[in-house]
């Protein structure tokens, strides 16, 4: 099934982009669960417009937890050296896999690009320092950008984050693989494919933290993912 602009008309007068990408990362866990081994688990995480609400949080604090710390309190900190604006991640579509070895640890994770990823420095630098993590952390990752209607690359971003030098890409649409190994030391393997409007989706591999890699085939869950959601064909 080829690849739709969902993000301009008519497609994007008549379905929520956000809703689609909600729906295929769930399709992606679902097809994940289907091949990883026992003592793994795939789960989506889809959130869009993250904002932390104060007043919950300080109406969430146990009655004599607070009581208890009033009283007991005898130092207070001063003003802050310093008060600087710092930009939270706000819209977060993720595919995050675990091992459960030791406890749900982190080993893989599949990232798709939402419109406000790439909006503002702020928010690209947000996501980018997220991946950066990852990959420092041995962590597998793909990262899928099927975003249209804004230009940055942020693979590209991310590369210079790691002061890694490569030929920068030009691709406006693409979906990268990434893989963190060591022999004498630690080094990073690249799949990169790029692909248009009206053409198909490419399998790539996903290499799990300390241990094996699986296919992910982006074209098959995209298409079940717009056949059940009822997206016409283009």
């Amino acid at each position: 099934m080829a690849l739709r602009d969902h993000f301009r008309p008519p497609l994007s007068t008549r379905r929520h982009w956000h809703s689609f990408h909600n729906a295929w990362s769930t399709y992606l866990a679902d097809d994940l669960n289907q091949s990883l081994p026992e003592g793994y688990f795939a789960e989506p995480n889809a959130q869009f417009g993250i904002e932390i609400d104060v007043a919950t949080f300080s109406e969430q604090i146990p009655i004599n937890l607070e009581r208890k710390t009033l009283e007991s309190q005898a130092w207070a900190p001063s003003s802050p050296t310093a008060t600087l604006p710092f930009q939270l991640t706000t819209d977060i579509v993720e595919i995050q896999i675990f091992n459960t070895q030791a406890g749900p640890t982190l080993v893989g994770a599949i990232e798709l690009i939402s419109p406000s990823n790439k909006d503002r420095p702020a928010q690209r630098s947000a996501f980018t320092s997220k991946c950066q993590t990852y990959l420092q952390q041995g962590v597998g990752l793909i990262i899928v950008d099927i975003v249209t209607t804004l230009n940055a690359n942020l693979h590209n971003e991310l590369m210079n984050r790691l002061n890694l030098q490569i030929n920068p890409s030009d691709a406006r649409l693409y979906a990268v693989a990434y893989q963190v190994t060591q022999n004498e030391s630690p080094y990073l393997n690249l799949w990169q494919e790029a692909f248009t409007i009206g053409g198909s989706l490419p399998i790539l591999p996903l290499f799990l933290k300390g241990g094996f890699y699986l296919p992910i085939n982006l074209e098959q869950t995209y298409h079940y993912t717009c056949v059940r959601q009822r997206i016409p064909e283009l």
